[in-house]
């Protein structure tokens, strides 16, 4: 799928990520942004227009580093990739279609951030991260940390892969089936633990869990309540709010992230574009904290 330049109140410019330079082929750089244009079939309709009303809020709201402080991409080398279309094809093959393109950008790339609709791809995504760095500890926010599976399922398969660290895996979630048990071996809170904890007691958690393994972080918007995301296609009250789900991305900072995803939006369940907002700013939070992690003076 081609982006294309289009007017925003801000003039014209191309639909990229936080207005990114646009790179197709991407060599050397130390972040790439790649949308993931893919329908889950009959969970999230309309999923595969999400990176493109991500993009879409992103260009408009932001000026590169305005509120996490000046020069995060004078210091990031980050490029807008384009778009991976995955609609032609069947659920099948999607995910070998994923592994392969990420594979690819990651042998010639330090990091990417994956702009989607479906979260039922992020074992493809761990695949190709996890065949360079290794076992990787993995944080995962969500309505339903594990997706279209439940934890124990998908933390079982990706165990099973060696894609993940059991001991180094935290989930947040929303449903009662996230409950703060420990499903395959990681450690699930629910929002009921999560409001005892406060931001900074889960934070806490987080990084001594995880500690300096490489860290895959999964978000999807669901997780924050229907006020602050309506356009999900999950209607469970009681989620997180926004400025929780941003409050608690900043200790990634403080890790070790090798990859990115931010998942979830479906415009046409959202009109008024909120959803979208909210993972524009998710994701800008995660390249500045992806920049801080690199040790570099900010």
């Amino acid at each position: 799928m081609e982006l294309i330049d289009r007017p925003t109140h801000l003039g014209v410019r191309p639909r990229t990520f936080m207005r990114l330079p646009l790179d197709r082929n991407p060599t050397a750089r130390d972040l790439v942004v790649l949308g993931v244009l893919y329908d889950e079939s009959g969970r999230c309709p309309g999923a595969r227009l999400g990176p493109g009303a991500v993009r879409d809020a992103s260009a408009s709201a932001h000026v590169d580093g305005a509120d996490r402080g000046p020069g995060t991409f004078d210091l990031l080398d980050c490029m807008d990739g384009g778009d991976l279309d995955l609609t032609p094809w069947i659920a099948g093959t999607a995910p070998d279609i994923l592994y392969k393109r990420l594979s690819h950008l990651l042998g010639r790339n330090a990091a990417v951030l994956l702009l989607g609709g479906s979260r039922s791809l992020t074992l493809a995504a761990l695949r190709a991260v996890a065949a360079i760095h290794g076992p990787l500890a993995l944080l995962r926010l969500g309505a339903d940390p594990a997706g279209s599976h439940s934890p124990d399922e998908f933390l079982a398969r990706a165990v099973a892969e060696r894609l993940v660290d059991p001991s180094a895996v935290v989930g947040v979630g929303v449903r009662g089936a996230a409950a703060s048990g420990g499903a395959g071996g990681g450690l699930m809170l629910d929002v009921g633990r999560f409001g005892r904890l406060g931001v900074r007691g889960a934070a806490g958690l987080v990084r001594h869990r995880i500690g300096r393994r490489p860290v895959y972080v999964s978000v999807a918007v669901d997780v924050a309540d229907p006020a602050f995301a309506p356009g999900t296609g999950v209607r469970v009250p009681g989620g997180l709010t926004s400025r929780e789900v941003l409050g608690l991305l900043r200790c990634v900072g403080d890790l070790c992230p090798v990859g990115f995803e931010v998942t979830g939006v479906s415009p046409p369940q959202d009109r008024s574009g909120i959803t979208a907002a909210l993972a524009s700013e998710i994701g800008g939070e995660l390249i500045h904290q992806y920049a801080r992690a690199q040790r570099i003076p900010m």
